[in-house]
């Protein structure tokens, strides 16, 4: 079978709804090419994940590279895809260069050569994550293991947005929390929350194939005693009061949607961990989590991303 690899050349604010664009699209497969991974500061205990070639990434900005089936309609996919890219611009998302490149690939190539992208990685003071196909031996008896399949372009859980909400879930749960998970992707997070002692976590998404996807991650990972995943819009229909911990990685525009609605569902004292804001809106996101109730305790930066820790007063 032949394959179609579109490459799109943008900005780090634009990976996350690009990929998501991609994924509605049919891609089997996601690839994030950035070229601030070639100067991240890594302790050397991996070896080989730090074996990066300069030529694989571009000299600014960030290319997002996915797989299409080659078919009659594939034109028309590409097209679309172009439309719905150049339609973020609308919700104020600046999507760079913009350069749309497509090349034909081999199923093969394609099968194996996406792999090369994702290795262990050692994101916080206790969890690593490791990709299903990869070995890899804890070097320290209380370190937590993440096992993740990215699948459908959900990706494997070190993204800077994720990697924040993973560090600040580390210091925040506590034994017997109940957990929220809105726009759980992967199901990362909440995997996350269960193994550092939540005692029930739900878990949010409005796609059904994340939601497939994340359900998939959790059995693997053997905490779905605990985490039940769920399709929802945000936090439509959720009892008031009956959260101690709501986690969000997901756009800006996204989470000013829906701050009333964390601040009611969570008990007071409850703490709402926001991520996948881009620097820039890091204050509009303050002021409407402000606007209901909250108070920011904690403010987080890694590259370009921000995540905010809030409590309900």
């Amino acid at each position: 079978m032949k394959w179609s690899e579109i490459s799109i050349h943008t900005t780090n604010e634009a990976v996350e709804p690009i990929s998501n664009i991609l994924h509605e699209a049919g891609a089997s497969g996601v690839v994030i090419e950035d070229p601030f991974e070639l100067t991240k500061e890594r302790e050397d205990q991996f070896g080989e994940i730090y074996q990066l070639n300069p030529d694989d990434y571009p000299e600014e900005g960030v290319i997002v590279k996915a797989y299409l089936p080659v078919n009659s309609f594939l034109g028309e996919t590409v097209e679309a895809i172009k439309d719905s890219i150049n339609n973020l611009i609308i919700y104020d998302i600046d999507i760079g260069l913009n350069k749309v490149t497509i090349s034909e690939v081999n199923e093969e190539e394609w099968a194996t050569a996406w792999k090369k992208y994702y290795n262990p990685v050692k994101i916080s003071e206790r969890f690593t994550i490791v990709p299903t196909w990869e070995m890899y031996t804890p070097v320290s008896s209380d370190e937590l293991i993440i096992e993740l399949d990215p699948g459908m372009a959900f990706g494997t859980g070190t993204h800077p947005t994720t990697v924040m909400c993973i560090q600040a879930l580390e210091r925040t749960v506590r034994p017997g929390d109940r957990v929220i998970d809105v726009g759980t992707g992967s199901g990362v997070l909440s995997i996350a929350a269960a193994m550092l002692g939540a005692e029930d976590i739900r878990a949010f998404d409005l796609d059904e194939v994340a939601v497939t996807q994340a359900r998939l991650n959790i059995k693997l990972n053997k905490v779905n005693h605990v985490v039940t995943v769920n399709q929802n819009n945000l936090l439509d229909g959720v009892e008031e009061d009956s959260a101690d911990l709501i986690v969000a990685n997901i756009l800006a525009e996204v989470i000013l949607r829906f701050t009333d609605d964390a601040a009611k569902v969570l008990k007071p004292g409850g703490t709402f961990i926001a991520s996948g804001i881009i620097q820039p809106k890091k204050d509009q996101v303050k002021e409407g989590l402000m606007a209901s109730g909250f108070e920011i305790t904690e403010t987080i930066l890694m590259e370009d991303w921000v995540a905010l820790i809030a409590k309900r007063k």
